[in-house]
């Protein structure tokens, strides 16, 4: 059974770094792409960046340049690196593993299974 176990996640103020973990466990992961998206309430989940089984990573327009997307060697273990965090950067956010075409890594429907989430918080 696979499990995704999101932390890191706190209160922070404007400007501030932080690094989000996600463990995941229950299966091999080399074949799959993990993602990070996140939701503020009332609003859609949000792509962010994807570690695609492949190697390459991809992210949202609206973090490119502040957050860094990684995995461990074994591939089962993501971090996203945040920098410079706003208040716009407030929500929920979540780690995902599917193995979605290219042209879809944006849509959360492509990926199969999704940890709790995590909160962070970014204050003014």
């Amino acid at each position: 059974q696979v499990e995704l176990v999101e932390s890191g996640g706190r209160l922070v103020q404007t400007g501030d770094s932080l690094r989000l973990v996600c463990a995941a466990s229950g299966d091999t992961f080399r074949n799959y792409g993990m993602a990070w998206f996140r939701q503020v309430p009332g609003k859609e989940r949000e792509f962010i960046a994807t570690s695609r089984a492949t190697g390459t990573t991809h992210y949202a327009d609206s973090v490119k340049g502040r957050f860094t997307v990684s995995r461990d060697k074994a591939k089962s273990t993501l971090f996203l690196d945040m920098s410079n965090l706003s208040p716009n950067d407030t929500a929920v956010y979540y780690c995902a593993v599917g193995q979605p075409i290219l042209s879809a890594i944006r849509d959360p429907r492509m990926y199969r299974h999704w940890g709790q989430g995590t909160q962070v918080t970014v204050s003014n």
